[in-house]
């Protein structure tokens, strides 16, 4: 604490308009800078993991094709592996093989267009023509 206090007078001396405010002040302020950048890190680490950012490197032999939310934690997976879908059902707690597709499922940019996706297509190109 006392070299908090040094540094401190210390760092006043060399900006003596800032002294006139007081230790105690500075110190509260500077304790609640510190504890606000703090938990600013701290959410964005806890949305960065809720968000389940794909890894950076993309990986060509292994990929979802398609997902189905059937609970709140449990989906349908149609999973690419080379050349190869496989259907698996995903818990919390477990995968499970359900079944080796025998006609593949289109992938990537043959799939079939989300709802949001092509009515953002269409308002831009609306926007666009005038």
């Amino acid at each position: 604490m006392k070299r908090l206090i040094c540094l401190s007078s210390l760092f006043f001396c060399a900006f003596p308009v800032w002294a006139e405010v007081g230790d105690a002040m500075s110190i509260v302020t500077t304790l609640g800078s510190l504890v606000f950048v703090i938990a600013f890190i701290l959410v964005l680490a806890f949305l960065l993991k809720k968000m389940r950012l794909p890894a950076l490197g993309h990986q060509k032999d292994l990929m979802i094709i398609r997902q189905l939310p059937i609970g709140t934690k449990e989906k349908l997976l149609v999973v690419q592996a080379g050349e190869e879908q496989f259907l698996v059902g995903a818990t919390s707690h477990s995968i499970q093989l359900i079944s080796k597709l025998e006609q593949p499922l289109a992938s990537g940019s043959q799939s079939v267009e989300h709802p949001f996706a092509g009515q953002l297509n269409r308002f831009l190109k609306k926007n666009d023509k005038i």
